[in-house]
């Protein structure tokens, strides 16, 4: 079999058997091609064979190339799913992969995710999940939450009759106060591929979001669901769900958003509110405020 075959084996399996999404099956294939290059492997017993220290081995070369911790994660991940995959091809009585922990970061100072940690966390409570509906269920919350600046309980208390999403969402937050959410091309497309794999009807006056038997998605199922993806991941204990809303303010006011804007996206009731919660520095959130307030200019 040659190198082509065993990719082309590997990305039917990630994508079929295991439902991945294309880009986690790019991403995956990748990293296998880039390990079959320099191991020289073509046949699944050859690959069967690589263990620990030819894990070690990649990591260390990618490291030297300047990936960071969570991508040195999600690698060691998808080269030890590829030798499991293998390891089964090759008839092995045991299929396991190899036993090798993932790169850990130091624990500081609570912090937003980076735009790259939001989108990993989001693939990874995807691939993560027993079933692939309720992978792609996780991943739609999670972006909702990174991508629109929604509450855990504003994503989960959204209807079926609030799909397909559009460019923007109504949102009833805290206090029963409405705003009007962005919704980017991303977020609507995991939307709508997790309401086409969910296995339960999605009616107008009933739950978007839907537990495995069918009820409520709890917010504790999808604490649970980031948990153990914060961990594979390496990533602290300050990155919850929670961490993505906040991300979403301070990544928009990084780039130059006004404060005004992200309290309304947000829904706060107060600037205040907005200050405190992207912990925004003082020197740059004083230069938004003056940039932004008509008596400045």
């Amino acid at each position: 079999m040659s190198r082509a075959e065993l990719l082309e084996a590997w990305g039917d399996h990630l994508a079929s058997a295991r439902r991945r999404s294309p880009h986690t099956v790019r991403a995956y294939v990748a990293t296998a091609a880039r390990w079959l290059d320099r191991t020289g492997a073509e046949s699944w017993h050859a690959v069967a064979r690589l263990g620990t220290g030819d894990l070690r081995a990649q990591l260390a070369a990618r490291r030297a190339e300047g990936i960071g911790n969570v991508s040195a994660a999600r690698e060691l991940s998808a080269l030890k799913g590829f030798v499991a995959f293998a390891r089964a091809q090759a008839g092995d009585a045991d299929p396991t992969p190899p036993r090798l922990r993932g790169p850990r970061v130091k624990k500081g100072l609570p912090r937003p995710v980076t735009p790259d940690e939001a989108s990993n966390l989001a693939d990874a409570v995807a691939e993560a999940a027993e079933e692939g509906w309720i992978g792609a269920r996780d991943r739609a919350v999670l972006l909702l939450m990174y991508g629109a600046g929604l509450r855990i309980a504003e994503a989960l208390s959204l209807k079926g009759s609030d799909i397909p999403l559009g460019e923007t969402l109504m949102v009833t937050g805290k206090g029963g106060k409405q705003r009007v959410a962005p919704i980017l091309p991303v977020v609507s497309a995991a939307v709508a591929d997790y309401a086409a794999r969910c296995p339960w009807p999605l009616t107008k006056g009933e739950p978007l979001f839907r537990g495995a038997r069918g009820g409520p998605l709890g917010q504790g199922m999808v604490q649970k669901a980031m948990a153990r993806a914060r961990l594979a991941l390496g990533l602290p204990a300050s990155a919850t769900p929670h961490a993505l809303r906040h991300s979403f303010a301070t990544h928009l006011l990084g780039a130059g958003a006004d404060l005004r804007s992200v309290q309304e996206l947000l829904g706060h009731a107060s600037l205040g509110s907005t200050q405190i919660y992207t912990k925004v520095d003082a020197a740059t959130l004083l230069d938004t405020y003056r940039a932004a307030h008509p008596r400045e200019r």
